[in-house]
């Protein structure tokens, strides 16, 4: 119904419950993939599992990157588009493809267009009031002069819910080689750079969220700082924290509106240990290589 082919590129790893949804949602959409191709990443004695209608292609756990499994993925695909999820998102309607297309073929300018995301039934209060600030109702396109209004957000995509121009991805080389995190950012930055846009489609919704705790929270920020420390190109001239402190301002002033202000000082020591993780990932070529894989998510990675 879009008129561009495309299709749904998922890397997996021990998927859950949800992902049975996720598979059964993709189906029912209006705007239907050419292909699913999943890029399972396998650990220990793993063998490939058989998802009836996908092509799975095997990665090793060690071998998993964030931008080079995506890669590797691509690599599978002949359709004019591609869409990036991740197995613990669900499509929230049938149209959540049919719309993504629209918005990325809205204009030939957008390289790349962003779906919304929405919190679990049981996602905490703090995590479901992020959702909508990073995800807000009205639909937008971003691109390079937006820059000093939005600073680190102009390059905000998440490759949970993300749909890509085939065309322009050759001609801008694709994710970077390698990536701990924030690929889709970097790839953001690279397209603006050349003149393109990214788009948010806000009517493009997807079931995803999560009940980290503080390590968990940690972790994620650490591989977060890291992969900036690791781009300067990308994150060296824009200082981040001031996005957070926002959030952590406005999502307090929401618990205390809701009547959940006792959830505060857990929100708090969440958001600290978020804070703490991206500082230290931001020095991690700083810290001794033990320290480093203590602190990390991804310690294959590292290793």
């Amino acid at each position: 119904m879009t008129g561009h082919t495309f299709d749904i590129i998922i890397p997996t790893f021990h998927p859950g419950e949800e992902f049975a949804g996720l598979l059964s949602m993709i189906r029912k959409q209006t705007a239907l993939p050419e292909k699913i191709i999943l890029m399972e990443t396998l650990s220990g004695d793993d063998t490939l599992q058989d998802f009836p209608g996908c092509e799975c292609y095997p990665v090793k756990k060690e071998d998993f990157d964030h931008a080079a499994t995506r890669r590797l993925g691509v690599s599978h695909s002949d359709a004019e588009a591609f869409i990036m999820m991740t197995d613990d998102a669900i499509p929230a309607d049938e149209f959540m493809c049919e719309n993504l297309m629209k918005a990325l073929y809205s204009d030939e300018k957008v390289a790349t267009a962003y779906g919304r995301q929405l919190p679990r039934e049981d996602c905490r209060e703090a995590e479901k009031f992020t959702r909508s600030f990073n995800y807000p109702e009205e639909s937008s396109v971003k691109d390079i002069g937006d820059l000093p209004r939005l600073g680190i957000k102009t390059y905000f995509a998440s490759n949970v819910c993300c749909a890509y121009k085939r065309n322009i991805w050759d001609k801008a080389g694709g994710f970077t080689e390698r990536a701990v995190f924030n690929e889709d950012m970097i790839y953001s930055h690279t397209v603006m750079e050349a003149g393109y846009s990214v788009a948010y489609a806000a009517d493009a919704r997807c079931i995803h969220s999560h009940n980290y705790g503080a390590a968990a929270q940690f972790r994620r920020n650490f591989d977060l700082g890291a992969s900036q420390a690791m781009h300067p190109e990308v994150f060296g001239g824009i200082r981040s924290e001031g996005e957070g402190i926002r959030l952590v301002k406005s999502t307090a002033g929401h618990l205390i509106k809701v009547g959940k202000w006792y959830q505060i000082p857990g929100f708090f020591v969440v958001s600290a240990a978020r804070y703490m993780g991206y500082r230290l990932g931001k020095k991690y070529d700083k810290l001794p290589k033990a320290a480093v894989l203590r602190c990390a998510l991804n310690r294959d990675f590292f290793r």
